[in-house]
């Protein structure tokens, strides 16, 4: 069984305080950023994984990514994927989930492999959008379904089971298929000492611009439909009055002044 896992790396969550937003093209800027592999999408991996266990094959992880992050992308591969390709250029920059999701699927139109799954995390935790996964089926002309929590395979059949705000929903789906992944439906694989020699010999591909038969109206933040709007900073600045005298003239100001404001006290 062939499976193509899609990686997003993120900002480490301890790091957002260091984040902050282009004002030109409004754009977060991610350079210098620590980041780590989107939770969500190493759900994804270690249903990968447990396929790979029982029926054989491969496990191809893509991601469009800044090269400045493909340590995350290598931690896949310690983790057990068996090869990588970054999707990495300017001209990407700035995607929204439809622009990105066009790009994958290009990516993995150019890679050429005859894939049984294609997974992904329901959301990122950077944008938290949920769109990719149906985006991509649609680039593909394949079905596709979200949100799941368990997923077989057999026989050209995933049987998946879908959770729902009351509670699940199964279905039968003709693969090849793009499923999109649950946070937090298992527990991811820990990478360990072996998985990190073992990757070091794994291939991992760059494509750029150049190697893609894209549509430059398509990509980046040119071919982005969703477009930020005016950026504000809210003033937070709040109005102060000095109280003086001794403890009981300061307390009896401070309860006139709560009265005033019509709080009963």
């Amino acid at each position: 069984m062939n499976i193509i896992v899609c990686v997003k790396p993120v900002p480490n969550p301890e790091k957002y305080n260091l984040l902050r937003i282009d004002t030109i093209t409004k754009r977060l800027v991610r350079e210098g950023i620590p980041t780590i592999v989107n939770p969500a999408d190493k759900n994804a991996l270690e249903i990968a994984l447990n396929l790979k266990a029982k029926h054989g094959g491969k496990i191809t992880i893509v991601s469009m990514c800044p090269l400045f992050s493909q340590d995350r992308i290598k931690e896949c591969l310690a983790m057990g994927a068996d090869e990588a390709y970054i999707i990495s250029d300017r001209a990407f920059g700035g995607a929204d989930t439809f622009s990105t999701s066009y790009t994958l699927a290009k990516g993995i139109e150019k890679i050429g492999l005859d894939v049984d799954l294609i997974l992904a995390g329901q959301d990122s935790a950077d944008g938290a959008t949920s769109q990719v996964p149906s985006q991509l089926g649609e680039w593909l002309k394949l079905p596709h379904l979200t949100n799941v929590i368990e997923l077989r395979a057999e026989d050209g059949i995933a049987n998946v089971k879908k959770k729902t705000s009351d509670g699940f929903i199964e279905y039968e789906v003709g693969l090849p298929a793009v499923i999109g992944i649950a946070r937090g439906c298992n527990k991811p694989s820990m990478v360990n000492a072996m998985g990190i020699i073992k990757a070091k010999n794994k291939p991992l591909s760059v494509f750029t611009r150049n190697d893609l038969d894209v549509e430059d109206c398509l990509i980046g933040l040119v071919g982005s439909p969703t477009q930020a709007g005016e950026l504000i900073s809210p003033d937070m600045t709040r109005a102060s009055k000095l109280i003086e005298g001794n403890a009981v003239q300061v307390a009896n100001q401070i309860l006139t002044i709560i009265r005033k404001a019509g709080i009963e006290i």
